[in-house]
């Protein structure tokens, strides 16, 4: 119910409103250039959970971090993957704390 509300108040009025009117709806700006695929993908309600949490830790849409996670694990298969730096670097930082810290 809350996400119903959420988008009631996006719209500025009901949705189902919206819809039985006809009128154009404001749909959200791609976060990429990329050509894009639209799949299905079922998962447990506590994993989709997690991931909305993290999204919103990272401040970024849930499909945009779902995506940095699945290119993230093909990347592990893929030897010849490369890393923006910034990751590195952010990596590399974390580390360090970690063994300031032990």
């Amino acid at each position: 119910m809350k996400r119903d509300k959420q988008i009631n108040e996006a719209i500025g009025g009901s949705l189902s409103d919206v819809l039985a009117s006809g009128a154009d709806a404001s749909l959200s700006t791609p976060d990429t250039a990329a050509p894009m695929v639209s799949r299905s993908l079922r998962m447990p309600l506590d994993t989709y959970e997690r991931l909305q949490v993290a999204a919103a830790a990272r401040n970024v849409p849930i499909t945009t971090l779902m995506r940095d996670f699945i290119e993230a694990g093909l990347a592990e298969l893929d030897d010849t993957a490369t890393v923006p730096l910034a990751d590195v670097r952010r990596a590399l930082a974390a580390l360090a704390s970690h063994n300031r810290a032990a």
